[in-house]
């Protein structure tokens, strides 16, 4: 049998398992929270609201694995860029370092193939969801909000699939036959297409907020923000400009007051975050504490593997006196502002430099063996709002906007210092997209944009190229020649490799 494009056994073993990632009880992030119970397989599970919850919560529970937010993610979606390197010892995971100097293949287990793999079956749960939920008895509203939330996973998912690899399979219905189980690359301009149509239906039917336990499931303030980001890829700045005004005038955001501290888990969900990867780490459940995000980051060997780690090209990036340079790495030898001591290189720390924004303090339990498992991952913030804002503002003429968005940005960074990052005042186009450019790069520094914003922006041969970038091949990840032979030819290489 072929592959599920090519991941249908590993999706069907998702779905069969997925009341192991659910619950409604109410606690934080309780929706997330597994219960320890019994695994009931798709067919029985989308038969009443009570099941269409369990599905959802499931999809949700789904995103904090490790194939979306640990090694896979990290070498496809950040190692590319100038602001990070490896990281910990030489002879440890050296394929990951292959990402950083472009000299990957396709062929290396554990990477592309389960970035690929990690994303397909997320969308095989939202397709599940989207197929099957429309047929049950339950409250119209409650089952559109859940159609919903499916479609923005989903588009997510097909973002980060045609940002990595261009064309890829579009899957928008679960198999029903053999002759589904194998088809061949979409163009991405499909791919993009429907992933707009996805989020403009999320967006009609999401509300504006949750709260309670719902807190952190995707609003239409989520929809209308990644909306934004696909647009910023595919150049559609009047879109890009609807789509973050739509954001800034809902009243909902604001940036927190404080940078470094609006990503410890004590400020989650804050009036800044627009939709992040929730990652319970809680006493009363421990089996949910499973998010290697925050470890495959942390501070080696005690608090983490040390990888994905800053680099001097990123320290020199920020301005003299920014604030945001100690809000996002963690020096060896120094201290968190939260009073943790990083050990100094060869004194208990093999890098000089970690990701201050994947870190959790050393006082925070260690559940299921995971250090750091609470930390969400961030997805889309209103500072990227903002940016992405002043960015097409200034593509379209509109300078006054362009500085005022850029400018909300700076003044938080600032935090109240006048004598540092002062205020951008030029009126010249050519000079504000380089310097908005300029503070995406400190602002998003180590969330994985770096990378695709140099590729969109058509400097990575300049900037990347002293690492090996070649022009017309690593725009592009390999397609996984796993899933090329699974599919037995019909998914074609991309171009170089």
């Amino acid at each position: 049998m072929l592959n599920y494009t090519n991941n249908f056994i590993k999706a069907l073993s998702m779905a069969f398992i997925a009341v192991f990632i659910i619950t409604i009880a109410s606690c934080k992030k309780s929706f997330l929270n597994p219960p320890v119970q019994g695994a009931l397989p798709a067919s029985q599970l989308y038969t009443n609201a009570t099941g269409a919850a369990q599905g959802i919560n499931a999809i949700y529970a789904n995103l904090r694995t490790y194939n979306l937010t640990a090694f896979p993610a990290l070498a496809i979606e950040s190692m590319g860029g100038d602001e990070v390197q490896k990281g910990s010892t030489p002879g440890d995971s050296p394929n990951l370092g292959l990402y950083h100097t472009f000299q990957q293949t396709g062929a290396e287990s554990g990477f592309d193939d389960s970035f690929w793999s990690g994303q397909y079956t997320s969308i095989s749960l939202c397709n599940q969801a989207i197929d099957s939920i429309p047929q049950i008895n339950m409250d119209a509203g409650l089952k559109a909000q859940y159609i919903a939330e499916a479609k923005f996973i989903r588009a997510y998912n097909y973002f980060r699939l045609v940002r990595a690899y261009g064309d890829v399979p579009l899957r928008l219905h679960y198999p029903k036959s053999t002759a589904d189980f194998n088809i061949p690359r979409t163009p991405k301009a499909q791919v993009y297409t429907q992933i707009e149509q996805d989020l403009t239906d999320a967006a009609s039917v999401l509300p504006t907020t949750f709260t309670g336990a719902d807190l952190g499931r995707a609003t239409k303030g989520a929809a209308y923000a990644l909306h934004a980001k696909v647009a910023l890829y595919e150049a559609k700045w009047a879109d890009v400009l609807t789509y973050t005004n739509d954001v800034i005038n809902s009243g909902v955001y604001s940036l927190f007051p404080n940078f470094e501290q609006s990503f410890r888990e004590t400020n989650e969900n804050n009036s800044e975050e627009i939709f992040e990867i929730q990652c319970p780490n809680t006493g009363s459940n421990p089996s949910a504490s499973t998010s290697q995000y925050s470890q495959v980051q942390g501070i080696a060997p005690t608090w983490g593997w040390g990888f994905n780690v800053p680099t001097g090209v990123l320290v020199a990036a920020f301005e003299p006196g920014d604030p945001r340079l100690n809000g996002t790495i963690l020096f060896a030898g120094g201290k968190s502002a939260e009073g943790d001591a990083i050990p100094a290189v060869g004194n208990g720390s093999v890098d000089s430099m970690y990701n201050y924004k994947s870190y959790v303090p050393f006082s925070d339990a260690i559940l299921n063996g995971t250090p750091g498992a609470g930390q969400d991952v961030r997805v889309l913030r209103y500072a990227d709002v903002l940016l992405m804002n002043a960015e097409a503002a200034n593509e379209t003429g509109n300078t006054a906007l362009a500085l005022a968005s850029l400018e909300k940005v700076r003044a938080r960074a600032r935090a109240g210092n006048a004598s540092v990052l002062p205020q951008v005042t030029t009126t010249d186009q050519a000079t504000l997209r380089l310097t908005i450019w300029h503070e995406r790069q400190v602002e998003l520094a180590m969330e994985s944009d770096r990378f695709f914003d140099v590729i969109r922006q058509g400097r990575a041969p300049a900037l990347f190229g002293n690492r090996g970038f070649k022009a017309g091949k690593n725009e592009l990840q390999p397609i996984p020649t796993s899933e090329i032979a699974l599919s037995g030819g019909l998914l074609k290489q991309n171009p170089g490799y």
